[in-house]
C-alpha cells in the first residue's frame, strides 16, 4: 500500500479557519470532502516548505508556517498518509481556488457541521475541544 507524507495548513484570520472542500476523487470516500488545505511533501522539502509551495499552488496564499499542531496517520482503503498540521496566520481571507470547489472561513467551534476527509478529522475534534 502506498503511503505519503502531507501537510495541511490551520489557517487562521480573525479568529476564523480556512476550510476547503476537495472536488471529484477517483477514490469516493475523499471526494467533495473538506479539507484543511496542503499536500504532499516532496523529496528533500522540509514540512514547512512543502505546506508554503502547496498554499501557493493551491490558493495563491503567501502563508507564515507557524507551529506543528497535530499529526495524524491514517489509512484509506487504497492508500496511507501522515498528516502533519500546523498552525498559520493569513493577513487577508483573499484566495482562489486553483484545486478546490468550495472554500469556507469557520469558526473552530463550527467546524464539525462539515462533511470532513477522515484523516482531518482528530484534527477537527481537537480543534473544537480547544
Amino acid at each position: 500500500m502506498k503511503h505519503f507524507e502531507v501537510v495541511a495548513a490551520l489557517v487562521f484570520n480573525a479568529g476564523k479557519l480556512l476550510c476547503v472542500q476537495r472536488g471529484d476523487s477517483k477514490y469516493p470516500y475523499t471526494a467533495y470532502k473538506y479539507e484543511f488545505p496542503g499536500g504532499k511533501i516532496e523529496p528533500g522539502e522540509t514540512p514547512q516548505a512543502a505546506l508554503a509551495r502547496e498554499i501557493q499552488e493551491e490558493l495563491a496564499m503567501t502563508l507564515g508556517v507557524g507551529e506543528a499542531y497535530l499529526t495524524v496517520h491514517h489509512t484509506y482503503p487504497d492508500f496511507a498518509v501522515t498528516l502533519h498540521s500546523f498552525v498559520c496566520e493569513a493577513n487577508t481571507r483573499h484566495l482562489t481556488l486553483r484545486e478546490h470547489v468550495d472554500a469556507q472561513w469557520r469558526d473552530p467551534a463550527d467546524l464539525a457541521d462539515l462533511d470532513w476527509a477522515a484523516a482531518d478529522v482528530p484534527i477537527v475534534e481537537q480543534l473544537v475541544k480547544a
